[in-house]
């Protein structure tokens, strides 16, 4: 299993399993699945609403003597009404009980985005805190001191552009280690890749089948199909695999951790395999080709009338 090595030689997995969008009574089983499969990597956050089933999972493996706590790298992160540096502490300890764990091995700030801790999702531009009144550099000194407390072992951001991340390199104690943003042949963020490479901050990508099962509100009529794209399938037939195992295997090959979500026992097993799909250079190479600069979650969700944030500000 390819890993990605940290500052004190920890290793996590690059491949692991994706919790986004895993519905009520669909990500235990997923979680289960997963780890008696082989995944040692599972990717969590507050805001998925369903880390209390994956922490039982987690738990009933353990118990079950199929895995054990070290053995596993376990994500979590931050959602936007929990910046106050006083929240976090709140957040992280309320993730941890959910999932049943004595720390974290990451914790990332999920958005470079504060909004009032008595709106759990935003609505009207009146829900939002502007990075001046709360910078990501107050929040960032709390996940510092987790750190230091024992919480969790590794921290960083996801969905942080140069400019943000470059704000918190200028201010912090521990340098961000990992960024997760989407990432996928057609948005193969290569600038992005790398600026954090630069600085020693790992990528983990998501969304790297194209998202195709995220809410028709997060879609476009019009957008690809990542999954159906003729080049890939091509690579595919002549590897005697799937689209989306060479969807994953590029991931892995650009040396970025990546996350592929789903609760189906066949397709996780599947998934899993991607990892012994081999690309060569030139196969690499003509999906290089591919990138269209097209993001499947755009962010337009958090922009209102009036907000502090734009697009531009948000992915800068």
């Amino acid at each position: 299993m390819r890993t990605l090595k940290f500052k004190n030689n920890d290793q996590m997995p690059a491949f692991g399993l994706g919790t986004w969008k895993s519905g009520e009574g669909e990500v235990y089983n997923a979680v289960k699945i997963a780890i008696k499969e082989g995944y040692r990597h599972i990717d969590c956050a507050a805001a998925y609403g369903n880390e209390t089933e994956v922490g039982k999972a987690i738990k009933e493996v353990i118990e079950e003597g199929i895995v054990t706590r070290d053995e596993l790298w376990i994500t979590s992160k931050l959602w936007c009404n929990m910046h106050a540096k006083e929240d976090v502490f709140i957040a992280l300890k309320q993730s941890l009980s959910d999932l049943q764990l004595e720390y974290l091995d990451l914790y990332l700030i999920h958005w470079p985005i504060a909004q009032k801790k008595e709106i759990p999702f935003v609505s009207d531009a009146s829900h939002f805190i502007p990075l001046e009144e709360l910078p990501n550099e107050t929040t960032w000194q709390a996940l510092e001191e987790a750190v230091a407390m024992g919480l969790t072992k590794h921290i960083g951001v996801s969905n942080f552009g140069p400019k943000a991340l470059q704000q918190l390199l200028d201010n912090c104690t521990i340098k961000p280690e990992m960024n997760q943003v989407e990432c996928h042949p057609y948005f193969q963020q290569s600038e992005l890749i790398s600026f954090c490479h630069k600085n020693n901050i790992h990528i983990t990508a998501y969304a790297p089948l194209g998202s195709g099962d995220r809410a028709d509100k997060f879609k476009k009529v019009d957008e690809p199909i990542l999954l159906k794209d003729s080049v890939i399938k091509e690579i595919a037939a002549a590897k005697n695999a799937s689209i989306g195992q060479v969807l994953i295997s590029w991931a892995l090959h650009r040396e970025t951790a990546v996350i592929p979500k789903s609760v189906n026992p066949s397709r996780i097993a599947e998934n899993f395999k991607a990892q012994k799909v081999v690309l060569s250079d030139e196969e690499m190479k003509t999906i290089e080709g591919l990138d269209k600069n097209y993001r499947f979650l755009t962010g337009e969700h958090w922009v209102y009338e009036g907000s502090p944030y734009t697009l531009e500000s948000i992915w800068a």
